[in-house]
C-alpha cells in the first residue's frame, strides 16, 4: 500500500495498516507562504521527513484594518469575505493536490471561527467581550463562521482530502464557570464540520496552543476521523490509549511540540517516540501536541518518523 492507502486503512480497515504513520507539522519561513514557492517547500518537507500525509498551513494573512473594535455590538460588522479572498490559499492547496494526492492525503489547516474571530478583533477583545455580551458578539461570530465556510468549499472543489480542523475557547482559563462555550463557540465549530464531515479523512485538533483544558468532554461528540491533543489534561497525564478509548476513534500525537522531538538528540528522541509507542492504541498516528517550532531540524522529525516506521517490525 501507499501512504495514502495506508492511513485510510487506519480508519476504514478491520485490521490496523501495516506500519504505525507518522506526522509533524512546522510553519516555513514567509517566503514560503503562497505561490509555487510554498508548494515547493511542503513538497520537500513531506519527503525529506517521509511524513505519511501532507498538512497544509495556512498562511495567508487577514487584511490589516478589517477589525469590529470597541463594544460587543460592533462584532454585527465583522467583514465577510468571498471565495475569491481565499485564491492563493486554494491555489496553493490545488498545486499539491495535482502533485501528491496519489500517493498521501492531502488535508489544510482549519483555524475554528473563534480562532478566526479573535484575529478579525484586532485591539479588541473577543474574550472580554464575549462575556459582557455574548448575544452581542454572536452575529459576529456568524459572519466569521461563513469566511472558514468559504475557505473550505473552495478547497474541497480542488481535491483536498478533508481537514486539520482546530477548535480553541473551551481552555480551562477562558471563560471558567460559564456556559459560553458550549452555547456561542461550539455551535460554529460545529457549523464548519457539519460542511467537512463529507471529506474523506478529517483529524479534530483540539489545541492548547495558549492554554491546557481541565476537560475534553465537550469535544467527545466532535466528528473527525482522528482527534490530536495533548496529553495533560486537567492536572493528569493521559496516554494515547486512554485518549483513543474516549474518543473512539484513532489517535494522533503522544510528543509534546517543544519537548525532546525539538530539541533532543537522534537517540533520546527515538526513546522518546518508543516510550509513546509503547502505549498508544492499536490504531494511532505518532505526532506532536501541535504544530513544532520553526527552528527544530528536520532530521529530528524524521528519525522519529523512522522509528514508528519500524515500531512493529521491532516488537
Amino acid at each position: 500500500m501507499n501512504k495514502r492507502d495506508n492511513l485510510l486503512s487506519l480508519i476504514h480497515d478491520p485490521t490496523p495498516p501495516n506500519h504505525v504513520p507518522a506526522a509533524f507539522f512546522m510553519h516555513f519561513d514567509k517566503a514560503y507562504h503562497s505561490g509555487q514557492a510554498a508548494i515547493d517547500k511542503h513538497l520537500e518537507f513531506f519527503r525529506a521527513t517521509d511524513m505519511d500525509f501532507f498538512k497544509i498551513q495556512y498562511e495567508q494573512p487577514l487584511p490589516s484594518v478589517t477589525a469590529p473594535r470597541g463594544q460587543p455590538a460592533d462584532w454585527a460588522q465583522a467583514p465577510l469575505y468571498p471565495e475569491s479572498f481565499f485564491e492563493p490559499t486554494v491555489r496553493v492547496v490545488e498545486g499539491i493536490v495535482k502533485a501528491a494526492k496519489k500517493e498521501a492525503l492531502v488535508v489544510l489547516t482549519l483555524y475554528s471561527p473563534f480562532m478566526w474571530a479573535r484575529h478579525v478583533a484586532g485591539e479588541a477583545d473577543l474574550t472580554q467581550h464575549l462575556k459582557e455580551n455574548p448575544q452581542a458578539v454572536k452575529k459576529g461570530l456568524e459572519i466569521v463562521t461563513e469566511n472558514v465556510l468559504n475557505l473550505v468549499r473552495a478547497c474541497k472543489r480542488v481535491g483536498v482530502d478533508g481537514f486539520y480542523a482546530s477548535s480553541q475557547g473551551g481552555e480551562a482559563f477562558r471563560f471558567p464557570g460559564t456556559d459560553i462555550f458550549q452555547k456561542y463557540i461550539q455551535p460554529t465549530d460545529l457549523a464548519v464540520w457539519d460542511e467537512i464531515n463529507s471529506c474523506e479523512f478529517n483529524i479534530l485538533h483540539i489545541c492548547d496552543y495558549e492554554g491546557s483544558y481541565d476537560d475534553l468532554a465537550p469535544f467527545l461528540d466532535y466528528p473527525g476521523h482522528v482527534v490530536n491533543a495533548s496529553l495533560k489534561v486537567g492536572g493528569r497525564t493521559l496516554t494515547p490509549k486512554e485518549i483513543s478509548q474516549m474518543f473512539k476513534r484513532p489517535f494522533m500525537g503522544g510528543l509534546e511540540r517543544k519537548g525532546v522531538i525539538a530539541t533532543g538528540s537522534p537517540a533520546e528522541i527515538h526513546q522518546a517516540a518508543q516510550n509513546v509507542l509503547a502505549q498508544a492504541p492499536e490504531r494511532f498516528i505518532l505526532a506532536a501536541d501541535c504544530t513544532v517550532p520553526s527552528e527544530t531540524p528536520w532530521e529530528n522529525l524524521k528519525t522519529a518518523i523512522e522509528t514508528a516506521h519500524k515500531f512493529k517490525s521491532d516488537l
